[in-house]
């Protein structure tokens, strides 16, 4: 499986803006999709934006036209810029990394967001 590391989240305040970094390594895996989720407090576990090799996107109507997801496949690296960051996007923010090849699917360990004055 793909080895996941999740970084930059934290506290911003609201208005504010954070990028968001997920890197895969590993052997034998095909990055046929990668993208992030996230769970809020008492909430389930919600896809944010994903994006496949070709560059086709699904991103949630909740953040379409704040948040914009990227990704640089030869670098094995997806990107999640979150602006205008409301408290309701207050989320352990996950990134997950699809392998259709294989069926198998990867996860990070998340990191935090936290949107609050």
């Amino acid at each position: 499986q793909a080895q996941l590391e999740e970084s930059g989240g934290g506290l911003v305040q609201p208005g504010g803006s954070l990028r968001l970094s997920c890197t895969a390594s590993g052997r034998d895996f095909t990055a046929n999709e990668m993208g992030w989720y996230r769970q809020g407090p008492g909430k389930e576990r919600e896809l944010v934006a994903s994006m496949r090799s070709n560059g086709l996107t699904n991103v949630a109507d909740s953040v379409k036209g704040r948040f914009a997801i990227s990704r640089d496949n030869a670098k094995n690296t997806v990107y999640l810029e979150m602006n205008n960051l409301a408290p309701e996007d207050t989320a352990v923010y996950y990134c997950k990394l699809s392998d259709y090849v294989r069926s198998r699917f990867s996860w990070g360990h998340g990191t935090q967001v936290t949107v609050s004055s």
